[in-house]
């Protein structure tokens, strides 16, 4: 018990100092002509446009990072046109802290412009001790969302994405969630994440029978990853959804970052990273280094070349970056000055990558 009190008064104190730390920051101006920088795409048969680049807050915005780095981070990425920010609930570390930060921004930064802004945020993953604490469950979901709303201090969010498929709960239950959030006015439009393609269909047709089409796919898939380029994107365009790319470079693995090692202040080497050390293996990085010669010719970045890559199929809505920093976000940004590719180009990547 008196352990359980310590980490709550510790969190409590470091909320405190954070939110005391934030309101000490200079105030921000929007002067940035912001919509004229970005590629707007449709989201599949809807109404909805997303920038081609969206900032997602999985990395760089808990409590254990620094707030004012996250807050220019997010000042840069509106002021360049992105307008669609990305959560869930267990995005740290500690999980929540994501969104109790964001939350706090967007009260003293964009609160005037949350119509410009596409929030969203999703549940599936461990969040709470218990047995109502992760998965797909009315309880959990419904649950789960009280909690980001408040912590964001937002009385809706734009989407809300069912994390990851529940192999207990009936589909039907987590779907029939999903359609009640939005009667509720807690989300404007719901998708699902980490579905393979059959449950797609199956999630797609329920929702769509119920009044509350399915917006949004939310896979993995970078040149490492390609297996939606199977039956998941064909399934995506067959039921009329969008799709936005999670970890298009590979947790840094598709940029320069490691091709000379693993640098202190990498992903690779945080112990709450999700890359591990042994991912940055030599066979890739080998792939990486033939990439990047491509990538030169192009007058690209590696990364850059990657979230082109990601783009160049049609049925890709948006790709989902991660940032530590303005200079790499800005990096990141130019990859829109060169989407197109060459055939010879493509033919020359899928032998590096099938090699």
């Amino acid at each position: 018990m008196f352990d359980g009190f310590l980490v709550n008064f510790v969190i409590r104190f470091t909320i405190h100092s954070l939110k005391f730390h934030f309101n000490m920051l200079p105030n921000y101006s929007l002067t940035h002509p912001r919509y004229e920088k970005m590629t707007y795409n449709r989201c599949g048969n809807s109404g909805l446009l997303l920038p081609a680049i969206s900032l997602g807050l999985w990395h760089n915005f808990g409590f254990v990072d620094s707030i004012e780095n996250g807050r220019n981070i997010l000042r840069t990425a509106f002021d360049s046109g992105i307008t669609h920010f990305d959560l869930a609930n267990n995005y740290g570390p500690p999980a929540g802290s994501a969104e109790e930060n964001f939350g706090t921004m967007l009260k003293h930064d964009f609160a005037t412009h949350r119509d410009e802004l596409i929030i969203s945020t999703k549940a599936g993953y461990a969040m709470w001790t218990g047995p109502y604490g992760e998965w797909g469950s009315k309880k959990y979901l419904v649950s789960s969302l009280d909690q980001s709303l408040k912590r964001m201090q937002l009385d809706y969010v734009d989407i809300f994405y069912s994390h990851r498929p529940d192999p207990w709960t009936p589909l039907e239950e987590t779907m029939a969630t999903l359609d009640l959030i939005v009667r509720q006015g807690k989300a404007l439009y719901v998708g699902i994440s980490n579905y393979s393609a059959a449950d797609t269909k199956r999630a797609a047709e329920m929702l769509r029978n119920m009044g509350t089409p399915c917006l949004i796919h939310q896979p993995k898939y970078s040149m490492f990853v390609r297996e939606p380029e199977g039956e998941l994107f064909a399934e995506i365009e067959r039921q009329g959804m969008g799709c936005i790319a999670f970890s298009p470079l590979a947790q840094g693995l598709l940029t320069n970052r490691y091709l000379k090692g693993i640098p202190a202040d990498s992903r690779a080497a945080k112990p709450h990273g999700f890359l591990q050390q042994e991912q940055v293996s030599e066979f890739a990085i080998e792939k990486v280094k033939k990439l990047n010669e491509i990538a030169q010719q192009r007058q690209q970045s590696m990364a850059q070349m990657a979230l082109a890559w990601v783009l160049r199929d049609r049925r890709v809505t948006s790709v989902l970056i991660g940032a530590s920093s303005v200079e790499q976000l800005n990096v990141n940004l130019g990859t829109l000055n060169t989407l197109s590719f060459t055939n010879d180009e493509l033919q020359h990547i899928d032998h590096i990558l099938n090699s």
